[in-house]
């Protein structure tokens, strides 16, 4: 499944946008400025929200991958956070190691919690658990993270949006810009 990434200024180029290539399930852009791993006025969408915030990741573009990290979590002779798990992504996007999150730390080293998350949705500690996981905490925490990822909700099939763009049109509104 692809992504797609637009650079959309203006709630009209929104619409139009929506119009003639949507509509999508999920739309994801920075609440933040400057963004970080994305640029001024960038949204991302697609239909599947594992390959959108892969996307956001550029996973493909850096050959990331979630590996076994190259340490014994035993060994306590070395020194680490405590939370740290047996797992990390391998060229973690840098611009996300001054970002909190409860399912990473710099560097891509993965938390606990993304192991307290797999035994939560019943998964198996293997990659694909993994993956899981944290793409599950990770989205839980967009928001504080800076991002705004717009989803369907109840029986809706895509994203609800228009609450968004309501609000996104007045703001250019209040600005001048309309």
């Amino acid at each position: 499944m692809a992504c797609t990434r637009r650079i959309l200024p203006n709630v009209k180029d929104f619409k139009r946008f929506w119009k003639e290539k949507g509509p999508f399930a999920f739309a994801l852009t920075s609440r933040e400025y400057p963004p970080v791993l994305l640029e001024p006025e960038e949204w991302l969408f697609s239909n599947d929200k594992i390959v959108v915030l892969k996307e956001l990741m550029q996973f493909s573009q850096s050959k990331s991958a979630f590996v076994r990290a190259p340490f014994n979590p035993d060994n306590k002779s070395i020194f680490r956070p405590q939370d740290i798990c047996a797992w990390k992504i391998t060229h973690f996007p840098g611009g996300w190691n001054s970002i909190v999150c409860d399912a990473f730390v710099p560097e891509g080293h993965l938390t606990q919690a993304v192991i307290n998350e797999v035994q939560a949705i019943g998964g198996q500690e293997n990659k694909q658990g993994v993956e899981t996981a944290f793409f599950s905490l990770v989205e839980r925490q967009l928001d504080e993270m800076g991002y705004v990822l717009l989803s369907p909700r109840g029986k809706s099939r895509f994203a609800v949006i228009r609450s968004y763009l309501e609000e996104w049109e007045d703001d250019e509104t209040d600005a001048g810009l309309c």
